[in-house]
């Protein structure tokens, strides 16, 4: 039986190093005699010296691994005649089986010091020869899933917080390899689950939480987040409880009490009304077009003339680009939306000299990019600290342009707001790359070329105005 936290050890051990430390598992009783040593063995100190006895996954095996071998070593004494028997003599000691407490014991007593039974053609292990009641216990618990052919769930009463997070991280790494969820929503997870047990503790029984502690949590989130990102922050956690319900590794769901969710759609509302518009009018376009480099001033043209967000941008590989009729082909990142997006005269000009003026990437694997960073790097990182993000906003205090609310991203929503003046919401959707949930998205198979450079037609004239090719 394989543990997902196998799976974890390995993923945080690179490249997420520091979170392997953490993450160990708590002893499965005070009076265990081992401790958890970061190479994800169980294992025990002895005159100087450490000793291992087995996985982490398994402390029943390591602790019959213990019980065993020290019966026959001194761990560290010289060598005697005890510990250093002829192999015969040895393999004779280790078949001692205990016999079984009575007739009706299920189990039979393994050369491996645990109580076994073979189900399905493989031999199961519930603990040590020296704990009988135990590894019945353990049976009695697993048998019906064992013999339907299933994984048995972990027993509820063990789950610590440390355990929740290996076995969350571990199912979502595993989506990010399959390349169902971006990189940058695993490290949102991540980091999420790095405070809630720093808050709850990594031995923390997940049972044990209660509203109280979900209370004291959000306030220390709001302390340090504004609504929209406590909001996220929120439902992070609530995602990474849920997953222990659906998984059945907890017997009911976390009771999160009544306050813990996120701010109200009038909270964020205000905030909203506070800050403005989160758009730029055609001059702020206009100044920053001027005064931009070469780069920037292309991926300013992307995100007015197709609504492209910082991710967009930032991954757009060359292939997407037909320069020479004026149109890129790029589904959105975000929801994998097709797109085609026709291109005005300014955005190819702009394409052009960032692509002939674009540094050399430091790795091959980013040659095919339409953006490299002065550096090398690709504009793209799996964190929230976003290079795009940071470059506009230093560029928007230089313009003198800068408000609460201004970000690169604000350009897709300016694009959204002027474009929805053409009436062709199915049009703008396309090129936005929204999926749009209803049946007249499910059965149109296409749109028109014509539609789609009506839509960009009207928005490059509100910005440059009749006849301006400025």
């Amino acid at each position: 039986m394989t543990d997902a936290r196998c799976d974890a050890r390995h993923l945080f051990r690179h490249p997420i190093r520091h979170l392997h430390n953490v993450m160990k598992p708590a002893k499965p009783s005070t009076a265990f005699p081992l401790f958890a040593h970061n190479n994800g063995q169980w294992a025990k100190k002895v005159r100087g010296k450490t000793f291992y006895f087995g996985s982490w996954d398994d402390p029943h095996t390591a602790l019959a691994e213990y019980e065993r071998r020290k019966n026959r070593l001194d761990f560290g004494k010289k060598p005697t005649l005890e510990n250093i028997r002829p192999t015969v003599e040895r393999k004779a000691l280790s078949n001692r089986k205990p016999r079984k407490p009575n007739g009706d014991f299920p189990l039979y007593a393994h050369k491996n010091g645990q109580w076994a039974k073979k189900i399905r053609s493989k031999v199961h292990y519930f603990g040590p020869w020296v704990d009988s009641d135990g590894a019945l216990q353990r049976y009695l618990d697993e048998k019906d899933d064992l013999n339907a052919g299933r994984t048995p769930r972990h027993r509820v009463d063990g789950l610590t917080m440390r355990d929740l997070a290996n076995r969350f991280l571990t199912v979502k790494k595993h989506l990010v390899d399959t390349g169902e969820l971006s990189p940058r929503t695993f490290g949102d997870y991540y980091a999420t689950c790095e405070r809630i047990i720093n808050a709850f503790g990594k031995t923390r029984l997940v049972i044990d939480l209660a509203s109280d502690d979900f209370e004291k949590l959000r306030v220390d989130f709001s302390k340090t987040r504004g609504p929209v990102a406590l909001g996220n922050e929120v439902q992070r956690v609530r995602v990474v409880f849920k997953y222990a319900y659906d998984a059945g590794i907890v017997d009911r769901p976390v009771r999160f009490g009544p306050t813990f969710k996120r701010p109200s759609k009038k909270v964020l509302r205000k905030v909203r009304q506070q800050k403005g518009p989160r758009m730029f009018e055609a001059d702020e376009v206009r100044v920053m077009l001027e005064a931009a480099s070469a780069q920037l001033r292309a991926m300013i043209l992307l995100g007015i003339n197709c609504g492209f967000g910082n991710n967009d941008v930032a991954t757009l590989p060359l292939e997407a680009l037909d320069l020479e009729t004026g149109w890129v082909e790029y589904p959105r990142p975000k929801t994998n939306v097709e797109r085609r997006v026709p291109l005005w005269p300014q955005s190819t000009d702009a394409l052009r000299t960032a692509i002939a003026t674009r540094p050399q990437p430091k790795d091959d694997t980013n040659g095919d990019l339409v953006f490299i960073t002065k550096y090398g790097k690709p504009w793209a990182k799996a964190t929230s600290d976003n290079p795009i993000s940071n470059e506009t906003a230093k560029f928007l205090k230089k313009t003198g342009i800068h408000r609460p609310g201004l970000n690169f991203y604000a350009l897709r929503h300016t694009f959204e707001t002027i474009a929805g003046e053409t009436r062709d919401q199915v049009a703008v959707d396309h090129i936005m790359g929204h999926a749009r949930d209803d049946m007249a998205s499910v059965y149109r198979e296409r749109i028109s070329d014509e539609r789609l450079v009506a839509v960009t037609e009207f928005v490059r004239r509100w910005l440059f105005g009749d006849g301006n090719d400025s």
